[in-house]
C-alpha cells in the first residue's frame, strides 16, 4: 500500500497507514492519530479520514486487479461521509464489502464495459471509543477493463 502511494499517490505517505487485515470480505487500515493527520482541535482531520476510507476499500480493488491478471482502471465515482465523533486516536477504517469490488471487476473485465459498486465502511477509534463508530462512508467504485 505504502509503495501505491509514493508511486501514484504521494500524499498517502503522510498519513502512514498500515494494513491490519485484508481477506476475500473484510479490510481493515489504520491511520495513526500524528502531526500529519491532526487537525486544530487534535483529532483526526476529515481528510485524513478521506484518505482511510478510500484505502480500505481501494485495497479491495487493487487486490481484485492483481488477482485477475489484466489490465484494469479504477477511479472513485462518488464519496459521502458522515462524521459522528470526534477521532481522538488512531483510526481504523473497517470495509466488508470486499466480494462486491471483486464481482465488480470480474464483471468488467468480462463486459469490457464500465462497472460501478458502491461500498461501506466505517471508522472506529478502538484506544478511545472501542468498536462505535466516529465515522461512515459510502464510496462508489467504478472499474473499467482496459
Amino acid at each position: 500500500m505504502r509503495l501505491f502511494g509514493l508511486l501514484k499517490i504521494p500524499l498517502i505517505l503522510y498519513c502512514r497507514p498500515s494494513i491490519v487485515e485484508i481477506n476475500d470480505k473484510r479490510a481493515e487500515v489504520v491511520i495513526p492519530l500524528n502531526y500529519f493527520t491532526r487537525n486544530h482541535v487534535k483529532s483526526m482531520y476529515f481528510g485524513a479520514l478521506a484518505i482511510g476510507a478510500d484505502l480500505a476499500a481501494g485495497v479491495f480493488v487493487l487486490e481484485a486487479i492483481r488477482r485477475s491478471g489484466k489490465k484494469v482502471n479504477f477511479i472513485f465515482k462518488d464519496f459521502k461521509a458522515d462524521f459522528l465523533k470526534l477521532a481522538l486516536s488512531d483510526v481504523h477504517f473497517i470495509c466488508e464489502d470486499g466480494k462486491k469490488v471483486a464481482n465488480a471487476v470480474k464483471e468488467t473485465i468480462h463486459t469490457k464495459k464500465r462497472a460501478n459498486t458502491t461500498v461501506a465502511m466505517w471508522a472506529t477509534t478502538p484506544q478511545k471509543t472501542g468498536n462505535e463508530p466516529v465515522a461512515k462512508f459510502r464510496l462508489t467504485i467504478s472499474v473499467k477493463a482496459a
